[in-house]
């Protein structure tokens, strides 16, 4: 028999590389002697204690697969909805199954909303570990997130695509980028894909910035301009079109109306959206999710609780639960990404 249980869950967003941080702690606990169940639909299944045993079959197969075999939700324990607009506190209920279970630990692959969960779940005494994946990069405490690096490569591989058709076209192309209130994605995927302006939420644009570097493009011969704008990009001047929805729209359409009325340029704009959240993990997700994965079976094995596995350069690391949740890691105004990409001549709609 076992000398430990372990409960897994995926919530919040999909994003590849769960399926492996899965197996890495499955094969890992395995070789401890632990055993793990994986309970489904994020927090949903622990309330509702719905779970299915993760025996080495299931776990054989996923390393290389997307999404998440346990599926997910952004429910919250202590706001379940429980039918039409009504939400309840089910934190006794989650309670309830971790100890029906006589679960040893409890792990939780998410983000910033997960690991504030996982943290109330800790202060009603269960023993919490989890694991920060999102595609945004915005968990705190860790140097990446596994889903990042795959997001990445999906955005920049877009960018590289647009390329084409903006110079064929001699067009402006928009490209909005999703990364929540912060600018990794966008910044990363821009300098990797060349984007000539990258617009993210840690630097206010304005746009007679972004129109003055559009336009000195054209006038060196340039006949065509990228644009790589965040979903939380910030416009200091509101992007005024004078259009009676304008509230209505997204930021990049708002952006591509009023880059249009100021410069008469041809403008398009392409929305990613939840294209970057899908297909296989990178190899270098792959590898994050079976190093964090492995050390937190090895946490477990060793009995400490209540902890976030970071990544920090090549190292994993345990980091208390309070040190991380319920904060965000933005980019830092003098990243090196940032001073490089202003080197390379790219225009951030600030100067």
């Amino acid at each position: 028999m076992a000398n430990k249980l372990i409960g897994i869950l995926t919530s919040g967003g999909d994003c590849p590389g769960l399926n492996a941080a899965i197996r890495a702690v499955g094969k890992a606990a395995a070789s401890y002697d632990m055993e793990l169940i994986g309970f489904l639909n994020g927090f949903q299944g622990l309330v509702k204690d719905q779970y299915v045993r993760l025996d080495m079959s299931r776990l054989s197969g996923i390393l290389t697969l997307g999404g998440t075999i346990l599926g997910t939700s952004r429910d919250k324990p202590h706001r379940m909805p429980v039918g039409g607009d009504q939400v309840m506190d089910m934190t006794p209920m989650a309670v309830a199954t971790y100890r029906q279970h006589h679960l040893d630990a409890l792990v939780c692959l998410g983000g910033g909303g997960t690991l504030k969960n996982a943290y109330r779940l800790s202060k009603e005494g269960l023993n919490i570990i989890t694991l920060p994946k999102t595609i945004d990069n915005d968990v705190a405490e860790t140097d990446v997130t596994f889903g990042f690096d795959t997001a990445m490569t999906i955005a920049a591989e877009a960018i590289d695509r647009l390329h084409t058709t903006a110079d064929s076209h001699h067009r402006v192309i928009i490209v909005e980028i999703m990364g929540h209130n912060t600018g990794w994605l966008t910044l990363g995927a821009g300098i990797a894909g060349g984007a000539d302006v990258i617009l993210i939420p840690e630097i206010p644009y304005r746009i007679d910035s972004v129109v003055n570097a559009l336009l000195n493009r054209y006038r060196e011969g340039k006949r065509f301009s990228i644009v790589a704008i965040a979903e939380g990009a910030v416009c200091e001047d509101a992007c005024d079109t004078d259009e009676a929805d304008s509230e209505l729209l997204t930021s990049s359409v708002r952006l591509s109306r009023a880059v249009g009325e100021r410069t008469n340029l041809e403008s398009r704009v392409t929305v990613l959206g939840h294209l970057q959240r899908g297909g296989a993990p990178s190899p270098a997700d792959r590898l994050l999710a079976t190093r964090l994965g492995t050390y937190c079976a090895g946490l477990i094995h060793r009995g400490e609780y209540g902890v976030m596995v970071a990544s920090r350069g090549e190292r994993c690391l345990a980091v208390p639960l309070e040190e991380a949740a319920g904060k965000r890691k933005d980019v830092p105004t003098d990243h090196p990404w940032i001073e490089s990409a202003r080197l390379v001549g790219t225009s951030f709609g600030d100067e």
